[in-house]
């Protein structure tokens, strides 16, 4: 080989390990991911970029199968719904997923000097992931504790239930407290922030139609004043009307 080819390949061979190193951490060939999977793609994420270098995002074509596959509920979905599983492993996938999630919301948080969000989309598309993973999860932690109760109905066993509902419900007020930094969304934002409200808000409620919903009620009158934007405006209006139609809401 000559002093001109052998440099030819080690350089084609240096372009090709650099032009592959950010997807090194991305198995988009995969089906579904695990929370392996997560792991790996969050620690890349978060790590593996420049500071001045763009993240993948659903507006570049080359990268957009990437935070596709990053935030599709089907990965836990097909784990955590299979009913051909164990109780106790699909509550300890549940559990890992979490974890997972808990790292991811850090990811897409970057904002400009204008501190409008620079991923808006992918941040509300983490987020929704995280409300729909948690309605699974919660539940499935609430069915072991009733799994193992000698008495399911012991005031012990109830309050254990009724203190994760109270956590769900309060996780799920976060996602309200967004609205205060509602200005950083554009309207595109804002009407996907007002769909996350609209799809996994009346899951909530009708998962757990008897729980404690006063303080998301008082959380929704809150950010209803604070909202300019109609369609959140319309969304809150909406979940409150469906938690006062619920039988003497607590």
């Amino acid at each position: 080989m000559t002093r001109i080819n052998l440099f030819l390949f080690s350089l084609l061979a240096l372009l090709l390990t650099s032009c592959g190193s950010n997807d090194m951490n991305f198995p988009v060939e995969k089906r579904y991911w695990d929370h392996l999977d997560y792991a790996d793609a969050t620690r890349e994420l978060k790590y593996g970029y420049e500071k001045d270098e763009k993240l993948p995002s659903f507006k570049d074509p080359e990268t957009r199968i990437i935070v596709e596959k990053y935030t599709d509920p089907q990965n836990f979905n097909v784990v955590l719904d299979d009913a051909e599983l164990g109780l106790k492993h699909r509550n300890n996938m549940a559990s890992k997923f979490f974890e997972r999630w808990r790292d991811m919301t850090t990811v897409y948080r970057a904002t400009d000097r204008k501190d409008n969000y620079l991923y808006e989309e992918e941040l509300l598309k983490v987020e929704h992931f995280g409300m729909g993973l948690q309605l699974k999860y919660f539940k499935l932690g609430n069915d072991v504790i009733l799994n193992n109760a000698d008495d399911p109905n012991s005031k012990t066993v109830q309050n254990n239930i009724n203190s994760n509902i109270d956590t769900l419900i309060e996780n799920f007020n976060l996602y309200l407290d967004e609205i205060d930094d509602e200005k950083a969304f554009s309207e595109e934002g804002k009407a996907l922030f007002a769909q996350g409200i609209d799809i996994y808000f009346p899951k909530l409620v009708a998962q757990n139609p008897d729980a404690k919903y006063s303080g998301m009620l008082r959380k929704i009158e809150l950010m209803h004043k604070k909202s300019e934007s109609q369609k959140i405006k319309t969304a809150l209006t909406n979940v409150k009307n469906l938690i006062d139609s619920k039988k003497d809401p607590i």
